[in-house]
């Protein structure tokens, strides 16, 4: 494998830390960003690739508008096996855009994985560096109970299931700071590019 390979930076953090804008602000320095959440509405979504193979493994789950993600959930959630089975059918498939995106992306200095669950779900061993999105917690409450639909309840919920935001940036080798106004956050972000794109 030659050394002329883009360094690959995995972006991740807890809900409500402003991952989405984060990785908005590496697209708009020119840094390809793979969004692995985008990936699967893409594949699931109106005219999906996938959606024959999930509406036969879940009856009724799909329609024109693609994936009804309450059935879809509902059909898998607590059930380990149905989860196991879906993400049988829809990780190869991101797998297959990710492998794309790499080979379009191969002559750049610098790509990012955008990864919701890298440290719950694994996979930052195929990265060379993982940077956290982060800020105070109170700032994160505020944002995510400002979601339509979310509750206290269903917000604590959703935390008990993520690395607590702590872990993750003790494991992080680059913290971006969010809890700060937006053009602070977009200057840490333009000298991370910076540092990575110089190790060339």
């Amino acid at each position: 494998m030659s050394d002329k390979r883009p360094f690959i930076l995995g972006l991740t953090g807890s809900i409500g830390m402003g991952k989405s804008a984060t990785a908005q602000m590496f697209t708009s320095l020119g840094v390809p960003v793979f969004d692995a959440d985008a990936a699967v509405h893409e594949l699931q979504g109106p005219g999906g690739v996938l959606l024959p193979q999930i509406e036969a493994a879940f009856p009724g789950t799909t329609g024109l508008q693609g994936v009804d993600r309450q059935k879809l959930g509902s059909a898998v959630f607590g059930d380990s096996e149905a989860l196991r089975q879906l993400e049988a059918i829809v990780h190869p498939a991101v797998g297959a855009m990710r492998a794309r995106f790499l080979e379009d992306s191969s002559d750049r200095p610098l790509i990012v994985f955008d990864i919701p669950l890298l440290y719950e779900k694994g996979g930052a061993q195929q990265l060379d560096a993982v940077a956290v999105v982060s800020a105070p917690g109170e700032s994160q409450r505020e944002r995510v109970l400002a979601r339509p639909g979310m509750t206290p309840e269903k917000f604590e919920q959703i935390l008990g299931l993520q690395v607590p935001d702590a872990q993750k940036r003790e494991r992080a080798d680059f913290v971006i700071d969010t809890g700060v106004t937006l053009a602070e956050t977009r200057a840490q972000v333009a000298k991370l590019v910076e540092q990575l794109t110089a190790k060339e």
